[in-house]
């Protein structure tokens, strides 16, 4: 592989200018209410109970740190009292239970744990500082750390344009945006040299299509910044977001990773579009929250991952050329690239030792540390998802094959981080592994033996468990009306994605990189 270095002198200045000052934001009208003389005079009525509300809510803000964590999980202790009394009702009324109830207990006391953890005990990194005193096994990174923001493309000159331009309209300082065309066909080059002129951005053009991995391992051997941030070609970042991720890694020194906060950028294309918005809200606000509280995210996820050089640097080899069942893995693995993070401080030495002649390896040798992995709620990303069913089902396949092989590798040490970060990681994994056994014994068996009840059953325990994610959206975002979606979502997972683990499990050797969402 050859390749062509279209690069711009230097690290090119922040677009946009300083950020404004508090008293500017607060010059700037809000949407939907009148501004200038149009504006309402005199104090602003409210109700009793919004009132009390808003009481609460400031003593809450001033409370001490302890306090304020002591008041937030007996609240959500409260808030989950009705599902902990339905989970304990069926535990003792069931004292020898058949396995669709052991099932579904499990199901029902698993989403429980995961919304006590994400709602108590999750704090976003980027605004909480990390322990007084320094550890010395755990070097940390400067103030203001130096960022190559890195994104590999192949044919993607409909969405190209508006990634690169939201990546350089970040507010973090010291970023060099590194962009690689995988020998693209459709005119993405011509619209990344445009932008190459326009943004100062450096670009990178591979003579020839080598797959995701290896062409953005390309990039990284030119990079030379304290923190590696990557995103997908087809997602538009917010000016905050990444500047967030490296504030939380500058907060932390244990923090080798973290992950940004997604959804949905086409969310009103199709019904499709917006069921899997919702879907994606719960599985980085709950699933990623309740994994960041042990600092264990199990996968950084694409549209925004940003890590510490010196926790993936070494890893990066193995990551490229890595092999599954005797053929290579050619998907980009978010999990993979996450596992040698989360897994270095017991396989580090001996996949260094493997690789030892690349200059990843031979160039810099960074020692084994047992990393922290996190995630940033308040780093918004939006990537466009799948408007159709078609390319749906491929983009899912392409996951569970992603999980097949991780589960090889990150669940052959992920129990030596702990007992909460290994309940959540095997728990997950049961829980995937069961769901088309499941969907074949209630969907399948129980109509085929005129068990229908069985089949209601099953259906209507899969909607209650989407209930109760819609009911934490609503929370999340009150006045929402899409919470709705989710109850849909789960159907639709049990029903029909369900039956695609059999299938990734059949096919899992054989994979092409497609990032098309039409």
């Amino acid at each position: 592989m050859t390749l062509t270095d279209e690069t711009s002198a230097g690290r090119p200045p922040l677009p946009g200018g300083p950020p404004r000052t508090p008293a500017a934001r607060r010059a700037v009208p809000r949407p939907g209410r009148p501004s200038g003389s149009g504006r309402p005079s005199g104090p602003v009525r409210l109700r009793p109970a919004r009132r009390t509300v808003r009481a609460l809510a400031r003593r809450f803000a001033v409370a001490a740190p302890g306090v304020r964590r002591g008041l937030r999980r007996l609240v959500v202790l409260l808030c989950l009292t009705p599902l902990t009394v339905v989970l304990a009702h069926q535990a003792l009324r069931t004292p020898s239970p058949d396995s669709a109830t052991a099932y579904g207990v499990v199901v029902l006391a698993g989403t429980i744990a995961l919304l006590y953890l994400a709602y108590s005990r999750y704090e976003d990194p980027s605004t909480t500082r990390g322990p007084h005193e320094p550890d010395p096994g755990f070097p940390p990174l400067p103030a203001r750390p130096r960022v190559d923001f890195l994104v590999a493309v192949k044919d993607e000159a409909g969405a190209i344009e508006a990634c690169v331009r939201s990546m350089a309209g970040s507010d973090c300082p010291g970023v060099r945006i590194v962009v690689v065309d995988d020998f693209s066909t459709d005119g993405t080059r011509d619209i990344l040299m445009r932008l190459r002129d326009e943004l100062g951005i450096t670009v990178l053009l591979l003579d020839r299509n080598v797959g995701k991995k290896h062409a953005l391992v390309a990039a990284c051997a030119r990079a030379d910044a304290e923190v590696l941030a990557f995103t997908d070609s087809d997602c538009v970042l917010a000016p905050d977001a990444l500047r967030r991720c490296v504030d939380a890694l500058a907060r932390h020194a244990r923090l080798g990773a973290v992950s940004g906060h997604c959804r949905a950028l086409n969310a009103d294309a199709s019904l499709l579009t917006r069921i899997q918005d919702t879907w994606y809200e719960g599985q980085f606000r709950v699933a990623k929250a309740a994994e960041s509280s042990f600092g264990s995210v199990s996968c950084v996820s694409g549209p925004l991952a940003v890590f510490r050089r010196e926790a993936i640097y070494n890893y990066l080899p193995a990551w490229s050329h890595d092999r599954f069942l005797g053929a290579p893995f050619r998907f980009a693995t978010d999990r993979q690239l996450t596992g040698y993070v989360l897994g270095q401080a017991w396989i580090g030495r001996s996949l260094k030792e493997r690789y030892r002649s690349s200059p990843f390896v031979s160039g810099e040798d960074h020692p084994e540390r047992r990393w922290r992995v996190g995630y940033v709620r308040s780093a918004h990303v939006r990537t466009n998802v799948p408007v159709r069913l078609v390319p749906l089902m491929r983009q899912q396949v392409r996951w569970k094959k992603s999980f097949i092989r991780n589960l090889f590798f990150t669940g052959s040490f992920m129990w030596r981080r702990g007992p909460g970060p290994a309940a959540l990681f095997y728990g997950h994994v049961l829980w995937v592994l069961a769901a088309p056994l499941m969907a074949l014994r209630h969907l399948v068996w129980a109509p085929a033996h005129g068990a229908y009840f069985l089949t209601l059953l099953y259906v209507c325990g899969v909607l209650l468990k989407g209930c109760v994610w819609g009911l934490a959206y609503r929370i999340d975002h009150p006045g929402d009306t899409r919470w709705r979606y989710r109850p849909v979502m789960s159907l639709f997972s049990s029903v029909v994605l369900a039956w695609l683990l059999p299938y990734s499990l059949l096919t899992v050797k054989r994979g092409v990189w497609s990032r098309s969402a039409t």
